[in-house]
């Protein structure tokens, strides 16, 4: 999920303020990836300069002043548009777990060692996430940590099978080296 996206979305309630925005981010996706100040004024200005979000007031606060932003029907029009968008699967940490062995096969190091290793830091963040699962009382909770503990199942499923084929994948690193 970008973040443009995901503020496109927040706005599409009502109008609100940057700091609103990033707390009610916060709520919502903040767990699994958290966003700072200067970010959500980042997006929003570039929101703006894109005719998707529009500044609907200035209001005078305790410090600098605060923009109100309204998503234009432009923005609605994007965010629809990508909210109907399937995305394309990604394998986007096994391709790093996978480099991490190939380069260990490559300089002569044990890609056991590193899958071990990597296996033990999956499971303990299952622990994590199971824990945190039991003792939410929130839907959207449970359903996030459900998806990254799913997430984590697959990688660990890719580890065991990559352990299995190590002895083939090595002497194929080998050989496409020319070693």
């Amino acid at each position: 999920m970008t973040v443009s996206y995901a503020l496109l979305g927040l706005l599409s309630g009502a109008s609100r303020h940057g700091y609103d925005l990033k707390q009610s981010y916060d709520r919502r996706f903040g767990a699994a990836r958290p966003i700072r100040f200067s970010q959500v004024y980042r997006v929003l200005a570039q929101l703006e300069r894109d005719g998707l979000v529009e500044v609907r007031g200035v209001e005078a606060g305790l410090g600098p002043e605060r923009k109100r932003y309204s998503i234009t029907p432009d923005g609605v029009t994007d965010l629809d548009g990508w909210l109907v968008e399937p995305e394309e699967p990604e394998p986007q940490l096994q391709a790093v777990l996978f480099t991490k062995v190939v380069l260990a096969l490559l300089a002569g190091r044990s890609a056991r060692e590193y899958l071990d290793a990597q296996r033990e830091k999956h499971l303990s963040a299952m622990r994590t996430l199971t824990d945190a699962r039991r003792a939410s009382t929130s839907t959207q909770d449970t359903l996030l940590a459900d998806y990254r503990l799913f997430h984590i199942e697959a990688d660990l499923r890719w580890i065991d099978h990559t352990e299995a084929g190590l002895a083939a994948l090595a002497k194929e690193v080998r050989d496409a080296d020319g070693s």
